[in-house]
């Protein structure tokens, strides 16, 4: 399947983002007035250039998702059962907590209050949001089940339906103080969730019944890939363009930024890793459980941060800082797994086949 291939975009995903972020902010330096002009095109506070590039990421992303695997995941609950726990009762608390920690403490002495309220609320967003396209790559590099990847990632994508928001609600609103409208994710999350999965849901079912699933998977999905790339590299352009000013006065805060996500990413992993190992779930499962946590669903995130706070605010900032720190992080834990390998070969494969070359 060409999605679990490490392909050129994907191998050098932070040399882009960091290009897109520098492009950015240069844009937004020498032309501030065409900067104030395009974030001026919106509609209920919502950029319209921002929304139909952030549209065109998500679709492509659910058009992979498969829910009818989902009935299969009798056969082998315990790695979802992992996944569940550590993404809604542990992930969004210890970003929380870790998140409010620095910022708050300390960094305290670095960065201003107000920014460093809206830091933790962008870092909050992400530990909000496990993720859901790049877990395929790190499976598939890890040589792990993809199959059972993909059933984690749709079961995920439901409960950010209903979960999102409320956590939201409350994490940022007790960590920073910030009166979060829930309507406001609510309906982010509807626009950036639930429509383009409703969308991408008929389309399977139309190319399917019409050309068949190998279609499906072997050509019509590839075709859309482009999409997200673009849409999420013109997504962080936007986003920097605003922030140009304020990065070329605090670059540090990129650093200061990157410190608590990536001990974040490395706590979920290893308590993932510990839980897999502990309830001797077989290497093919214990690879993609342990990776869906640790990793985001950046697209999500920097959507409602751009809604709830602005393309210029330090959430949108954060949440783009994930995207630059997530590739190098990941792919440390991949070569992790990969070396560790042997100690999770407990009993024969239950569900699907895992790549174990």
């Amino acid at each position: 399947m060409s999605e679990e291939r490490l392909d050129f975009f994907s191998k050098y995903l932070s040399i882009w983002v960091g290009l897109a972020m520098i492009f950015g902010a240069v844009l937004g330096n020498l032309f501030p007035e065409y900067a104030n002009k395009l974030g001026s095109w919106e509609i209920a506070n919502v950029s319209i250039p921002v929304a139909v590039v952030l549209l065109f990421m998500m679709y492509p992303i659910m058009l992979k998702i498969d829910f009818k695997e989902i009935i299969n995941i009798k056969r082998n609950s315990k790695p979802l059962f992992v996944t569940l726990v550590v993404n809604w009762t542990i992930k969004p608390f210890t970003m929380a907590l870790i998140s409010w920690l620095f910022m708050k403490f300390i960094f305290g002495g670095i960065i201003p209050e107000s920014l460093a309220n809206e830091y933790v609320a962008g870092m909050i967003l992400l530990g909000l949001a496990p993720c859901t396209a790049m877990v395929l790559v790190w499976t598939y590099l890890a040589r792990g089940n993809i199959n059972y990847a993909l059933v984690q990632v749709a079961v995920n994508d439901l409960i950010i339906l209903f979960l999102f928001a409320p956590l939201g609600k409350l994490l940022i609103g007790v960590s920073t103080g910030f009166p979060v409208p829930f309507s406001t994710i609510f309906w982010s999350v509807v626009f950036y969730v639930a429509i383009p999965l409703t969308l991408a849901v008929l389309t399977r079912k139309g190319v399917i019944r019409s050309k068949g699933k190998a279609y499906l998977n072997g050509k019509f999905i590839p075709r859309f890939d482009p999409f997200t790339k673009l849409g999420l590299l013109l997504t962080l352009v936007f986003v920097f363009m605003f922030q140009g000013k304020t990065i070329i006065e605090n670059p540090l805060h990129i650093l200061l930024l990157a410190i608590p996500l990536m001990l974040q990413t490395y706590l979920i992993f290893y308590i993932g890793y510990l839980a897999t190992k502990a309830l001797k779930i077989n290497y093919p499962e214990a690879a993609p459980s342990t990776f869906i946590g640790a990793s985001n669903f950046f697209e999500l995130s920097i959507a409602v941060a751009l809604i709830l706070f602005g393309m210029d605010s330090g959430a949108a900032l954060a949440t783009v800082v994930g995207v630059l720190v997530e590739v190098p992080v990941m792919l440390s834990l991949v070569a992790i797994m990969k070396r560790n390998r042997e100690k999770f070969l407990f009993e024969k494969l239950a569900y699907g086949r895992g790549d174990t070359r």
